[in-house]
């Protein structure tokens, strides 16, 4: 995870060199901003992000963000042609209709943006494996049930400090739709971006040492994929 985050925001800072506006989808307090900010000295005006929890965008307005409140299932709301740079990052699997999101960065990107994406992705060894002995896929989608996780029946997919709200109305930490690499990057090809470079990242259930050479051969299996899509 570690490392394809680091691959994320190296592309995002790249997007971002000649300046314009970037686009956050899952923007929580804007902790990207701050992250930004110290990497390459990103402007407030620079920086919009979406976010559903108000009082997370309460306390993102309250450091000065552009950060609103809004549902990435339904249409965004800036008009079209309005970012250099478009990312979500461990977003689209927790979306009930991810292929509209997509569509609609697309459509809020200008001609030559670049939409950066990271999400794990189903079709891993690890997931073959776990079908075949009867369970589920590590990376969901997962059924609405904390007592599943509790009893080790399914696999926890956040954090260890994030406890599970699968069984609530609005679940944040529940995989609901998740791609395949091959199917993603073919979705990204279908809406028109000219350019769609895929990375993987963690072949299980081989060793770590062998990982960053097997990662660059098969990144159709890997755990988890970062997506660039150029516009």
């Amino acid at each position: 995870m570690r490392e394809a985050y680091s691959i994320a925001h190296d592309e995002i800072i790249c997007a971002m060199q000649n300046g314009g506006k970037c686009l956050d989808c899952g923007a929580n307090v804007g902790h990207k901003y701050d992250f930004f900010n110290n990497e390459m000295g990103l402007d407030k005006w620079q920086y919009h992000g979406i976010e559903w929890n108000a009082d997370l965008v309460e306390f993102a307005s309250e450091k000065g963000l552009n950060v609103i409140q809004g549902d990435l299932n339904k249409k965004i709301v800036y008009p079209d042609s309005t970012f250099e740079c478009v990312f979500g990052l461990s977003v689209i699997e927790h979306l009930l209709n991810p292929c509209n999101f997509l569509r609609e960065c697309y459509r809020c990107l200008k001609k030559s943006g670049v939409l950066i994406i990271l999400t794990p992705n189903i079709s891993t060894f690890f997931t073959v494996a776990l079908l075949f002995l009867g369970r589920m896929p590590s990376s969901g989608p997962h059924p609405d049930s904390n007592s599943l996780l509790k009893q080790g029946e399914i696999f926890k997919v956040s954090h260890d400090s994030m406890q599970p709200d699968t069984d609530t109305e609005t679940p944040v930490h529940r995989h609901i739709i998740v791609f395949s690499y091959r199917i993603l990057r073919s979705y990204l090809l279908m809406l028109g971006f000219k350019e769609v470079k895929g990375y993987g990242f963690g072949l299980y259930p081989f060793p770590i040492f062998m990982q960053n050479v097997l990662e660059r051969i098969d990144p159709y299996h890997c755990h988890q994929m970062v997506f660039i899509a150029k516009k």
